[in-house]
């Protein structure tokens, strides 16, 4: 359902997600300086998008309750707001590539974070397996949980689908 948009806004960098509340009644609008936008019923809980980043924010997962979320930079530093408790990161760790998204496991509450070469990294959140150290035709590009949560499905940039979990 349309709520919105930062359409004609003058901003400091461009968009690169959406994330839905849990309940569908709204969303955030994500742009990569972790500047967030709030519509319909979500709430704005904060931002990074005034402060000085080691690396661009890459995405974005709502709390289970929808009243918190998380943001993730590409060196896998985690950002929470509102009730998104914090769990780990990836921060301090020398990745093999750049950290491209994260999901919510709405069973525990925790999150996965993925890069761009498949390789997973859960906190408070079950592993299911990853594509670390395997050959791609083309870098991940975007991750989500299954629809009920099991796991979790990774997108490369030239459509390819990689599911884990059930």
């Amino acid at each position: 359902l349309y709520q919105g948009s930062v359409s004609g806004t003058h901003l400091n960098k461009p968009l690169i997600g959406v994330t839905a509340l849990p309940s569908g009644r709204g969303y955030w609008l994500l742009a990569g300086d972790g500047g967030v936008f709030t519509f319909g019923a979500a709430q704005f809980y904060g931002s990074t998008g005034s402060k000085n980043l080691n690396a661009p924010i890459v995405g974005m997962a709502a709390t289970p309750d929808g009243g918190g979320y998380w943001l993730v930079g590409a060196d896998g530093g985690v950002f929470t707001f509102g009730d998104a408790p914090f769990y780990g990161s990836t921060g301090s760790l020398k990745l093999n590539q750049p950290i491209v998204g994260m999901a919510t496991d709405l069973k525990t509450g925790g999150y996965w974070l993925v890069a761009a070469d498949g390789g997973v990294f859960a906190f408070n959140a079950p592993f299911y397996g990853s594509l670390g150290g395997q050959h791609l035709n083309a870098p991940i590009s975007f991750v989500t949980g299954t629809p009920d949560y099991g796991g979790y499905r990774m997108i490369a940039s030239d459509g390819g689908v990689f599911d884990f979990g059930d």
